[in-house]
């Protein structure tokens, strides 16, 4: 019988609150059973095990994510959807560093397709729609743009670009400013 109070959203959020604060790769049903002082038995009936708690992790980061990313999105075209959509990453990556990597977890063809992580590729494509690319210029931009965000953002999290001059910030404008002008196919000034 569930324990009362225990839901699998409740404990889905608060794994999610628990990735953030020790790491992704630490969340696990037991230390997930130790923050609500029960036995990890009692979860049992809301999550199958670790993986399960990990994927259901993912999927919220992925919807979270999403639902900024088209907020942000909304009414903007070109580079200020590029920007918007970079910056929508970068500051969940900074407020929320453990859903941020849970959003990276590799999940399996058929919850991957029934994610949100569809509506991610989906608003890549329409942003780049202002660049009027033509495949497969299209979709290499969109692993360009995936491998440029997410590689910066994770070097900018583990403290590589703390030591030098100029500040990250800069550099996240020089980036965007390259990325657009690549994008539009003109020289960057």
């Amino acid at each position: 019988m569930p324990r009362a109070g225990l839901t699998t959203d409740r404990l889905v959020r608060a794994g999610a609150e628990l990735a953030d604060e020790v790491g992704f790769d630490q969340v696990t049903v037991s230390a997930l059973a130790r923050r609500f002082d029960v036995k990890v038995a009692s979860l049992y009936s809301h999550l199958k095990n670790s993986q399960d708690l990990r994927t259901r992790i993912a999927l919220l980061a992925l919807e979270e994510l999403a639902d900024r990313a088209a907020d942000a999105l909304a009414g903007r075209a070109g580079k200020d959807a590029l920007a918007a959509y970079a910056d929508v990453l970068r500051d969940y990556a900074r407020r929320h560093p453990g859903r941020y990597a849970a959003a990276r977890l590799p999940l399996d063809p058929e919850t991957a397709a029934a994610s949100a992580g569809v509506r991610h590729a989906q608003m890549t494509r329409a942003l780049l729609r202002g660049y009027d690319l033509a495949e497969p210029d299209q979709t290499h931009a969109v692993r360009l743009l995936g491998s440029v965000f997410h590689g910066y953002i994770s070097l900018e999290l583990a403290g590589g670009f703390s030591h030098s001059a100029p500040a990250p910030e800069e550099t996240w404008s020089w980036v965007l400013d390259r990325l657009d002008a690549l994008l539009r196919g003109t020289p960057a000034s």
